[in-house]
């Protein structure tokens, strides 16, 4: 087996040294971008040995400009007649060559992993959206944050067109109220489930309790993305991308959390980590200061930091008129608050339906 080499490097070099000098041959005045963008754990930068067993080798998306589409299929039948069928000890191949100790050097890989499209085309696929119109408030809602940042993170090998950078610098990060209105949104999750987690507790029902305490740490390190303005990847980098944050320092509590054996244990590991969070806020400067400390739920002996709180109060912020509105019906948040299904999150066709919500 080959050392292995992560799937950003690996595609960096196969991009320098196999598919540009194919390019420059072929079709010398050809403009393009390259990257590896996209679906991906290599693309998130999270893949490991144990990624190379499926979809995983050296790859590249090309983008063509709009007019030069026509030149794809004879790009697409020189490269699967040069490629080599290895590259750096991997199978160029999608499906895996029978023999490992096939000619080396032997070329001609039809069914390659060098993707050729448009940047229109690649966004219309993943996010449903047309690259020419402006971004409204109801497109940010409905982009998932896990494709967001497949499209902005990643690497970028060569823009020759300017197109793609220009793109992801567009999508950086949301407008500022559509973020406030996102914020809002999470501490009100937050609100609406704080005082539930002890009173299932309290009646013995620990396993209730402790599902609403999961949901609650969740909340909670989605807060923490927002706040420091990083798209949450899929559930899988969750909390390894978490722990790349400068807030993941409320991971031990966050831990504790989730293996608390009783409702009182759990209690005092998110009030730890509820008071983490609330400095987080107060830091972010986006309100008058609001207390960090937990208190009494009416008067139940329940610590809650009363999230429904700090959601009026950045809601209070927001001043577009058309977030404003979606804000004033009702804080449902966006796409990745309302629901955590995968296919509504990874099948774009999903994303005109949703869009209703917010119009």
């Amino acid at each position: 087996m080959p050392s292995f080499i992560p799937g950003r490097e690996l595609s960096r070099r196969f991009f320098l040294e196999i598919i540009r000098p194919l390019l420059l041959r072929h079709v010398p005045q050809l403009r393009y971008s390259a990257a590896l963008i996209g679906p991906g754990s290599d693309v998130l930068g999270f893949d490991t040995k144990l990624s190379t067993d499926h979809d995983w080798g050296p790859r590249v998306v090309l983008f063509l400009h709009e007019q030069d589409m026509p030149a794809l299929d004879a790009i697409h039948a020189f490269l699967g007649q040069e490629l080599p069928q290895w590259f750096y000890g991997f199978p160029v191949s999608i499906t895996q060559p029978a023999s490992d100790d096939a000619d080396p050097g032997a070329k001609g890989v039809p069914d390659h992993r060098v993707a050729i499209t448009s940047l229109r085309l690649f966004v219309a696929y993943h996010l449903a959206y047309d690259i020419d119109y402006p971004l409204a408030a109801a497109d940010w809602l409905t982009f998932p944050a896990q494709i967001l940042r497949e499209i902005t993170t990643g690497t970028v090998h060569e823009d020759g067109t300017g197109e793609l950078t220009a793109l992801r610098q567009r999508l950086a990060w949301y407008p500022h109220d559509v973020w406030l209105y996102i914020l809002a949104a999470g501490w009100n999750r937050i609100g609406q489930e704080e005082h539930l987690m002890p009173r299932a507790g309290s009646v013995g029902d620990e396993l209730g309790s402790a599902l609403i305490g999961s949901r609650l740490v969740r909340d909670i390190m989605s807060l923490c993305f927002l706040y420091e303005r990083q798209y949450a990847p899929y559930p899988k980098w969750f909390g390894s991308a978490f722990q790349q944050l400068s807030s993941s320092n409320m991971a031990a509590d966050l831990q504790h959390a989730q293996h608390a054996q009783t409702w009182q244990e759990r209690e005092h590991a998110l009030v730890r980590a509820y008071s983490a969070l609330a400095q987080l806020h107060n830091q972010a400067a986006i309100t008058n200061v609001l207390p960090d400390i937990a208190s009494s739920f009416y008067t139940r002996p329940f610590r809650v930091i009363h999230g429904g709180a700090y959601a009026e109060a950045i809601r209070t912020q927001i001043s577009d008129p058309v977030v404003r509105h979606i804000a004033a019906r009702r804080l449902i948040g966006n796409i990745d608050q309302i629901s955590d299904n995968t296919d509504i999150h990874a099948i774009s066709a999903w994303r005109p339906i949703l869009r209703a919500l917010y119009q």
